[in-house]
């Protein structure tokens, strides 16, 4: 027994030791695209790949639904409260439940319930009300974010599974700046690495607010994003691992302005370089790391097309003029997106 132990412990080590081979290089040069759902009347701001492989999403219109890829088949449905016209740009999921949580006031968060309904788990009014992201660490602690409240970001916090939530007081929050608040455009406000969270904000001041510790503790680290009006700052933020981040956005209203609207720090969010200067894309909504690709590649997308960086940000390539807010990557090369009145699947090709 013990030899065999020791066999194990060795065979262990040996693989764990194994020098890992870099990727290998590659250089998409255009994408596929097939729209999987297309209703005229909808605006997807937020998709989620669930546990299984399908595909959940929330819109405006109170509409939510779930795609199944295996029978290629969706089921829809909407979601009514008195006469409340709900619009959600904001979903998330856990192993057992799915959120989706609505802008504005009155501020409405729902969960998959045991009857089969959505059950609503969080309500807050306030005029200033606004709510922009939702994201989670693990399958019993969650963050949503939202435009600030007496002179910080609103932040909730579910340490349960989503059975309930509450508000951070101000006083363990970095103060807001004049101007400063978030946008509901993508979903990707919020990133999280393990313990690691990081917010995007937006406006006439544009930060990233960092968290170590799930939401504990705050501060707050500059960035040299385009800001100044309440248009302009950060739309989305992705980390690749826990020093490894980028973040986009730049100035809707002027979408071909690229000018500072491309950003990426290598030691977790302290501080940000700009990169991609005076290149497209210009205002962009989205960007997210493709997967198991060494943080060295990216798909960047908003309402003026779809862009592809192989060098972690510093040069990029237009693949397509078809306009998202959002996007979700299967794998190295696949990936769910959605926009004004479709969800589509992204095949990139080489």
């Amino acid at each position: 027994m013990k030899q065999l132990c020791a066999s194990i412990v060795y065979i262990i080590l040996l693989f764990s030791c194994a020098k890992k081979e870099p990727i290998k290089p590659r250089n998409f040069v255009n994408v596929e695209i097939e729209t999987l759902l297309q209703d005229s009347l909808l605006s997807i701001r937020a998709i989620e790949i669930l546990n299984d492989g399908s595909l959940a999403f929330a819109a405006n219109n109170g509409a939510f639904g779930l795609y199944n890829p295996l029978k290629n088949s969706w089921v829809t449905s909407k979601q009514e409260l008195d006469s409340f016209n709900l619009e959600f740009r904001a979903v998330a999921h856990t192993a057992t439940d799915f959120f989706m949580l609505s802008i504005e006031s009155p501020t409405l968060l729902y969960k998959t319930s045991d009857t089969g309904s959505m059950k609503l788990v969080y309500y807050e009014n306030h005029t200033k009300a606004f709510y922009n992201a939702i994201n989670f660490w693990n399958n019993q602690e969650g963050i949503a974010i939202g435009d600030p409240i007496d002179g910080c970001m609103s932040i909730i916090i579910t340490r349960d599974g989503g059975e309930s939530w509450k508000k951070l007081s101000c006083d363990v929050l970095p103060k807001t700046n004049e101007g400063e608040a978030a946008f509901a455009a993508s979903n990707t406000n919020i990133a999280i690495v393990g313990n690691h969270t990081w917010v995007a904000t937006g406006g006439k001041t544009s930060r990233v607010l960092y968290s170590a510790d799930k939401g504990k503790t705050w501060n707050a680290f500059e960035t040299p994003i385009v800001q100044g009006l309440e248009t302009t700052g950060l739309y989305s933020i992705d980390f690749y691992d826990e020093l490894n981040g980028f973040a986009i956005g730049g100035d809707y209203t002027k979408p071909d302005n690229n000018a500072a609207n491309k950003i990426r720090t290598t030691n977790g969010g302290k501080t940000w370089e700009l990169v991609g200067q005076n290149q497209n894309p210009g205002y962009t909504s989205c960007v997210q790391y493709i997967p198991n690709r060494e943080g060295k590649e990216l798909v960047a997308m908003g309402f003026i097309g779809i862009d592809y960086s192989a060098d972690s940000g510093n040069t990029w390539k237009h693949l397509s003029d078809e306009g998202f807010y959002t996007i979700r990557f299967l794998n190295d090369s696949t990936a769910y997106a959605a926009g004004a009145g479709r969800i589509s699947i992204l095949t990139f090709k080489e």
